[in-house]
């Protein structure tokens, strides 16, 4: 890998940039969206790209939708901005 891992398993995260079907998801359509700006997530496992030495964080977003995101995809989330996200707060 390129360096050690920023993130750890288990931390809370939201995407920094709206995540697209890049063909992982064959039950979906190619390019579909599939977590918006701003989605909170959980950090559920980290490992590398074999070929690009990159660090990839499966995020879980929902029960049924864990998504792999580069680092600069996810960014950690303050408990703050947890607590307002969720109420729909801006």
């Amino acid at each position: 890998m390129s360096g050690p891992a920023r993130y750890d398993w288990g931390m809370r995260v939201r995407a920094t940039t709206d995540l697209m079907n890049d063909g992982s998801y064959p039950d979906r359509a190619e390019d579909e969206l599939l977590v918006r700006n701003g989605d909170i997530g959980e950090i559920v496992n980290v490992g590398a790209h074999v070929e690009s030495e990159t660090t990839i964080y499966l995020v879980e977003f929902s029960p049924q939708l864990v998504v792999g995101c580069f680092e600069e995809e996810i960014e950690p989330i303050q408990p703050a901005f947890e607590t307002a996200n969720e109420r729909g707060a801006t």
